[in-house]
């Protein structure tokens, strides 16, 4: 690899950007295409599929075999939240690969021994996260139907686009939400994309149900390309 790939790629790293590093088999000639040009490449589909499935592959493209080296962030949870549903879920996140961390002020809540497979911080969301570098890799849960510590997790997902932003709560519940962000300033565009109420709808009841369809939905979210009438939708 050229130097200066080498070292445009240790920068995304560093900074947490996703690149693709195209290699023409037949001849080595080599390029790199970052994560924020994807959309302009000719070969804007193939690295498309290849970034949401976060593995490196082999393609054609007009004739020619390439191989597309992945470069991709590691995926974060932050669940906000010390509650039954976050403790099912940190385990279930853990064998995905998932980082997961907990924040809840909550001390009485928020404690290693109810979180021995995550991170706890016992402290407020609005404390804590802009230290933690949120970003298009990152997944949010609010999980306490309080909005004095969902609420500035909330501002801060969508300030930084999160990928998944998750919300519990009935429809009537996030309707009050978004008149609360909306007043913050955030339109629709940016509201549309919190997931309320949380998880894929397959009629959870339990805590560990819930927390297995708001692992689902985070899963759909990162690699599976919306269909238009998602889209639409």
């Amino acid at each position: 690899m050229r130097l200066d790939l080498l070292k445009t790629l240790n920068e995304e790293r560093k900074a947490r950007r996703a690149a693709i590093l195209v290699t023409d088999m037949a001849s080595g000639e080599q390029r790199l295409v970052k994560g924020a040009d994807i959309a302009a490449d000719p070969l804007a589909d193939l690295l498309d599929q290849a970034l949401r499935a976060g593995k490196s592959r082999s393609a054609e493209h007009d004739g020619k075999q390439l191989f597309l080296t992945v470069q991709a962030p590691p995926v974060r949870i932050f669940c906000i939240g010390a509650v039954h549903i976050s403790q099912a879920l940190a385990p279930m996140a853990k064998l995905t690969g998932f980082d997961l961390t907990v924040i809840d002020p909550r001390t009485a809540f928020a404690t290693p021994e109810r979180f021995p497979d995550a991170p706890v911080l016992a402290d407020w969301p609005q404390n804590v996260l802009p230290g933690l570098g949120l970003d298009q890799y990152t997944g949010v849960c609010l999980l306490t139907h309080d909005p004095k510590i969902d609420d500035p997790a909330l501002i801060a997902a969508l300030k930084a686009e999160c990928f998944y932003i998750g919300a519990l709560g009935s429809r009537k519940t996030h309707a009050k939400r978004v008149e609360r962000m909306m007043a913050e300033g955030f339109g629709e565009d940016a509201l549309k994309r919190i997931h309320a109420p949380i998880g894929l709808d397959i009629g959870s009841v339990s805590p560990a149900e819930i927390a297995v369809s708001v692992l689902g939905e985070i899963i759909a979210a990162l690699r599976k390309k919306p269909l238009r009438v998602e889209k639409a939708a």
